[in-house]
């Protein structure tokens, strides 16, 4: 049972940010999206990375790497989608406003 929740962590926390960058490839809408609040959790899944390999956990376990560092590049993937759709917005969506 132990070894199944161990594998928790490793599965939701990038299913999490996964559901994020698809909502966000679908609609083009960064509306609601918190960066600060997604760049936090990157840094804060860096961090929770080393202390959980240098308390015993491994710096090469995949659950580990899974949870944290793959956790982590989406976090940081979901930042800058945000920010080239803030930046940049869609062309279609463009187009409607001109006409």
């Amino acid at each position: 049972m132990i070894e199944l929740l161990t594998w928790m962590p490793a599965l939701v926390l990038p299913g999490a940010a996964l559901i994020q960058l698809v909502k966000l490839w679908k609609t083009h809408d960064p509306g609601g999206v918190s960066v600060l609040s997604w760049l936090m959790f990157g840094v804060a899944n860096i961090g929770a990375y080393f202390l959980f390999a240098e308390t015993g956990g491994g710096y090469l376990d995949i659950r580990t790497i899974l949870a944290f560092l793959l956790t982590s590049v989406l976090n940081f993937w979901v930042v800058w989608t945000v920010l080239k759709y803030r930046i940049k917005p869609d062309e279609k969506n463009e187009s409607k406003k001109d006409e």
